[in-house]
């Protein structure tokens, strides 16, 4: 099939060719050639190479615009061809819409010669040397103020204004000669960035027009009601036209550029993307802005670039950066650049974002008008460098204040206490890579005042300090083996000391000899109370809901201040399709006012294991910074097992102060520790074990605690550090347990069970390997209570105190289950049979740190569970550990 189409293209242009520049040869002969100087395409008179140019300009503009003469003819040609074929064919249908893209072409290039020749009259009526910089290739003339009478508001007496609409600018001139042929100034503002809006006080005689720009603001008056409808319509169609016309481009619309001129709309756009430079003076002198605009004002997201280099990318409020952005500055002091990315308010770094500096330095954390203030880490130089540390914690006005942890991994050296103005002050606690602990008080930055020192072989100074590890006063040192040292020292702790006191040395058959092995110290006497640290990180989350307080504000209000963290989504960074599903199941909330019970306690529950699990929401975030706060404290040279009481009290302090957040959003939520009647409780919340979460509930109710509903939050999180704390700490005792596990378990199962006094009714006689019945053996090894073993061994898979009782309760009914099988008959534990049973139990589990599973589950566990069941199970496990290691092989 012929394309008819691209044959009657070609044809065309070979018309036009011909008609063009066939007959006409010596004509674009005499036009290439060059100009005599003095000449003019201008020029109306003269003779010689001046007329002969004028007669070539003429020429040649009647050559161009030739072709533009013969679209109605080709668009006839193509009618008649089209009328060759039936009208439903497809041949008919190619013509007919080449007709008529030749009538659209036709129509659009006869309006641009008539807006280009009322355009050119317009110049000639103006002095050229007026109108040089106002000239532009695609610039036309709309209308003037001297056929639409528009006046300045408030103008001189003696001044004349006239205002100038083109396609792409308004033009503002003024001058002072009566002549308005003549101007001696002019302001240029471009339609892009020019909104115009109607002033109602015609009732004062008055036709007014309001007209804003990026840096002026203005008003402009009419003479007559039509005269300002003239002028509204005039300017909004301009720049509606321009404002399409921009987006066809860069949507790369029809290939004749044509998509956007169906109608106008009957007011521009008050929201545009446009570009301005601006000029007055202010923050934004000569800086270029590119993005989105409202009424005059960049407003949404956009780029600002100043000519020293500061550059700024993101979201803009009422013409000043506010909301999530990027920001760089050029140093002055070297050719790097200060990086920040975060939130900004009213010009000014505000709310939470990161901060690159030239020097190598990152701060993490919260702005208060570009100032670090609030909670924030700062990281300064690399692990490799010769000053490398990390700060985290409270700012105040840039500088630290509060509580926070300093890092000094040059100098192997950590500080957890209190800052005023940049330096240590007040209590605070320091431990080194070399077994030191201090604890006291600091001043000016220095170990100060009353302290406790101790050293990794548990020597001891409580007493007077002067300077960082310098002695200087009262104190009493107690030595490994009980002999104390009451006097004065002076000196520095790794240099030798002078003392001048008494040495005692204690009776080890006297009657004090028990009080001489204890020490009267005790350990975070001086040091920062767990309730007092982290302030910060709990305010801003109290912030975040939308209280001046804590505990002082509208639950619906900070209901409402979620929902808008959730949806705020202004970072960069791109959430996984598991975190979208988190934050659409957070959509959902459980009834706040409905009477409590064990579903509605499920509900918050199941809450909050996903709101913890999304970091737009407060507590998500206030989660996660704890969690990095607690790791920053407790790694490196932190792992220290002196410091072991201050991160379970940290622990106990987090769900305390959480769950008053917790009780403050559900406010049916009761108090810590209270009982609450329900029937049927055990059917209601059997499906929370699922979740790693096991309560012991009684048949008529359960209690409501903090460390049931936050430690499976929490606790998995906190974990790694925290174990290893555990684990320096009993570092002695594990050593021996472990000797002794491992001596023991290498006897058979039969041996071991005699040895540890196991009556012989729960031996087994035979056991079940792969559905095969096979018989124990005097040889028989790691066959006897097989699942019993293999349950309590998941003691070291579970984090949270109560995952752990739940795992050791399994261990008792899998070995009940057992005994059962042996004895044929209903029975009951006693002691005398249950402890050596299930002490060959805990031997064949082997357990690597089952002393620090024990402190653990002790330190952690709910209080209401010591005195049930579960608390009698643990306390069984916690007495075959202390066996363990007193047993003797023989």
């Amino acid at each position: 099939m012929i394309n008819f189409q691209l044959l009657f293209t070609t044809i065309s242009i070979l018309y036009l060719l011909q008609d063009c520049f066939g007959k006409k040869l010596d004509v674009l002969q005499q036009l290439s050639e060059p100009r005599e100087k003095g000449s003019s395409p201008d020029s109306s008179s003269g003779s010689g190479s001046g007329a002969g140019s004028s007669s070539g300009s003429g020429l040649l503009q009647s050559l161009l615009y030739l072709p533009v003469k013969h679209m109605h003819l080709y668009s006839r040609l193509l009618l008649k061809l089209a009328t060759c074929f039936h009208v439903d064919s497809e041949e008919y249908s190619v013509l007919d819409e080449g007709c008529s893209r030749f009538e659209t072409v036709a129509l659009l290039l006869l309006r641009q010669r008539k807006e280009a020749e009322k355009t050119l009259d317009f110049w000639r009526s103006l002095p050229a040397k007026a109108t040089d910089a106002l000239r532009t290739p695609s610039r036309r003339l709309v209308c003037e103020s001297d056929n639409k009478a528009l006046t300045l508001q408030n103008a001189g007496r003696f001044t004349i204004n006239r205002f100038i609409l083109f396609n792409d600018a308004l033009v503002h001139t003024q001058g002072n000669i009566p002549s308005k042929k003549f101007f001696s100034s002019y302001h240029i503002y471009p339609l892009a960035t020019l909104w115009i809006e109607p002033v109602s006080d015609e009732e004062d005689g008055l036709f007014s027009l309001k007209f804003t720009t990026p840096e002026d603001s203005f008003t402009a008056l009419a003479s007559s009601p039509a005269e300002k409808a003239s002028w509204l319509r005039s300017i909004n169609q301009a720049v509606e036209k321009l404002l399409e016309a921009e987006m066809d481009a860069k949507m790369a619309g029809s290939s004749l550029g044509l998509g956007s001129n169906g109608g106008q709309r009957a007011e521009p756009r008050m929201s545009r993307t446009a570009t301005h430079t601006f000029g007055k003076e202010g923050r934004y002198k000569d800086a270029a802005y590119e993005g989105r605009w409202l009424c005059g004002k960049p407003h949404g997201r956009g780029t600002m670039r100043w000519p020293d280099g500061r550059v700024y990318i993101g979201m803009f409020k009422h013409g000043q950066e506010d909301g999530f952005g990027d920001y760089v500055i050029p140093n002055k002091n070297s050719n790097k650049t200060d990086h920040y990315q975060g939130h900004c308010k009213e010009g000014k770094m505000h709310g939470f974002g990161t901060y690159w500096y030239a020097s190598g330095e990152v701060y993490e954390g919260l702005f208060w008008e570009n100032q670090r203030h609030g909670h924030g880490m700062l990281s300064s130089g690399k692990m490799t460098s010769s000053s490398s540390s990390v700060f985290i914690g409270q700012w105040l006005h840039d500088r630290k204040s509060g509580y926070g942890v300093f890092d000094d991994i040059t100098r192997g050296e950590k500080y957890m206490g209190l800052w005023v103005d940049d330096q240590k002050q007040g209590h605070g606690v320091v431990v080194t890579q070399f077994g030191l602990y201090y604890e006291g008080n600091f001043s000016t930055d220095k170990m100060m005042g009353l302290g406790l020192l101790l050293s990794d072989d548990d020597t001891a100074y409580e007493g007077e300090f002067s300077d960082d590890w310098t002695l200087n006063g009262k104190g009493v040192l107690f030595l490994p083996n009980s002999d104390v040292m009451e006097g004065v020292f002076v000196g520095e702790w790794s240099s030798g000391l002078k003392v001048a006191g008494t040495y005692l040395k204690p009776n080890p058959y006297g009657p004090d000899r028990d009080r001489a092995k204890s020490r009267p110290y005790k350990l975070g006497a001086m040091a920062v109370p767990a309730d007092e640290k982290w302030a910060a990180v709990f305010e801003e989350c109290w912030r975040r809901l939308g209280c001046t307080s804590p505990g002082h504000g509208d639950p619906s209000r900070a209901w409402d201040s979620i929902a808008i963290s959730l949806t705020h989504r202004d970072s960069p960074e791109l959430l996984t399709r598991s975190q979208h599903m988190t934050l659409e199941r957070l959509e959902v909330i459980p009834q706040l006012n409905a009477p409590f019970t064990a579903q509605s306690y499920d509900s918050i529950r199941r809450y909050l294991l996903k709101a913890c699990d999304a970091p737009l929401h407060p507590l998500g975030w206030l989660l996660e910074t704890l969690v990095t706060a607690y790791r920053m404290t407790y790694v490196g040279v932190g792992s220290h097992r002196r410091l072991l009481r201050h991160a379970v009290q940290e622990i106990h302090s987090f769900i305390t102060r959480i769950y008053h957040i917790v009780s403050f959003l559900f406010p049916s939520l009761p108090e810590d520790g209270t009982f609450v009647t329900e029937v049927c409780v055990q059917e209601t919340l059997c499906s929370s074990t699922d979740s790693g979460m096991h309560l012991e509930l009684p048949e008529q109710g359960f209690v409501v605690s903090c460390c049931s509903l936050l430690l499976p939050v929490l606790l998995p999180r906190l974990y790694p550090p925290l174990f290893t704390l555990y684990s320096l700490e009993r570092e002695r005792d594990e050593e021996l347990y472990w000797e002794c596990v491992c001596r023991l378990n290498k006897q058979p199962d039969r041996a071991l069970m005699a040895f540890l006094g196991v009556h012989q009714k729960f031996w087994p006689i035979s056991i079940s390997v792969l559905g095969e019945t096979k018989e124990v053996l005097t040889s028989t090894k790691d066959a006897c209570y097989a699942t019993a073993v293999e349950t309590l061994q998941q003691i070291s898979t579970t984090f949270t105190p109560a995952d752990k009782l739940l795992v050791i309760r399994h261990t008792f009914e899998e070995m009940t289950q057992e005994a059962l099988t042996l004895l044929d008959q209903d029975f009951k534990w006693s002691m005398d049979d249950l402890f050596p049973l299930f002490l060959y139990v805990v031997l064949r589990a082997r357990i690597r740190n089952l002393g620090s599973e024990v402190s653990l589950v002790e330190d952690l566990m709910d209080p209401h569970l010591q005195h049930g069941e579960d608390g009698l199970m643990f306390t069984t496990l916690k007495a075959c550990y202390i066996q363990i290691q007193r047993e003797k092989t023989t």
